[in-house]
């Protein structure tokens, strides 16, 4: 698939540097990684929605080519900035994953103005507790996780991790896409090469977090969701699909907090179909 328009670097924003990528022309389409991944995660998306629009993808400070930096920040204020950078001045459409997807929705809180419409992925509102607990071997495998890291062995916590957010709930390592679980694993032990240098203090992105300000939204919210994630994100779909009228809800089956590696061309049409759906005007 043939990208126009591409252009990529760093961004100085204060004392970080952010590693960006855009390209295409049109209305903006930003696409925001999870906590586990980094940019690399919207492989397939990047070139397929450049046929339309200008997409922006980028590594959040601390993960793939972004090096952590010490210092107090926050991730709005870094999106803010790089999307200042590189003059995204139209209402955008802002897609995250997980933790992107919660940044999604503080930016669009806090810039109303600038936002086009929300898409989260198998994520939730900032400040938003649930009872929902893990099941039995997730809450092991985090236990491990925790342990491994702290020891040293980032390979070992990065196949936990794997396990957890990849793998997902009810399925093993060999019942998924090896390619993408490859890519999964590759993205999550750069996540965790990175902490380990413990540098920058990371600030609440909202002094009153999103989950008590979902009265808010307004614009087109898009929650999509991997049938094999844990309990908590359906949940917290169900909860921002309560509180918020504008917002609707895909589940998309045999994937779990990374549903767009596994069904690339489901996750596409889910989200062309609500895309195709937004007002001109908005």
């Amino acid at each position: 698939m043939t990208i126009t328009h591409f252009k990529s670097g760093l961004a100085q924003l204060g004392d970080a540097r952010i590693y960006y990528e855009v390209a295409g022309a049109g209305k903006p389409f930003v696409m925001i990684h999870a906590g586990v991944a980094d940019s690399r995660q919207w492989n397939n998306e990047f070139p397929f929605f450049a046929r339309h629009y200008r997409v922006v993808r980028y590594d959040q400070r601390g993960y793939g080519k972004s090096e952590p930096v010490d210092g107090e920040f926050s991730h709005l204020q870094d999106l803010t900035a790089l999307l200042d950078f590189l003059k995204v001045n139209q209402p955008a459409v802002l897609m995250g994953c997980s933790m992107g997807g919660g940044l999604a929705l503080d930016f669009a809180l806090t810039n109303p103005a600038r936002a086009r419409a929300v898409i989260m992925v198998d994520s939730g509102p900032g400040g938003l507790e649930l009872e929902t607990p893990a099941p039995a071997d997730f809450e092991a495998k985090f236990e491990q996780a925790e342990k491994a890291f702290k020891s040293g062995d980032l390979d070992r916590t990065a196949e936990l991790e794997t396990q957890i957010w990849f793998d997902g709930v009810g399925r093993s390592s060999d019942q998924v896409n090896q390619e993408m679980r490859r890519l999964a694993y590759e993205m999550n032990l750069n996540v965790l090469a990175h902490e380990v240098k413990h540098l920058g203090k990371r600030l609440p992105n909202l002094s009153v977090p999103a989950a008590k300000r979902l009265d808010e939204i307004s614009l087109p919210v898009l929650l999509i969701a991997g049938e094999h994630d844990e309990p908590y994100t359906f949940a917290a779909a169900d909860y921002m699909l309560e509180k918020i009228p504008s917002a609707r809800k895909a589940v998309i089956a045999n994937a779990a907090h990374l549903p767009n590696l596994e069904h690339p061309a489901q996750f596409q049409k889910i989200v062309s179909d609500f895309l195709d759906t937004i007002p001109a005007e908005n």
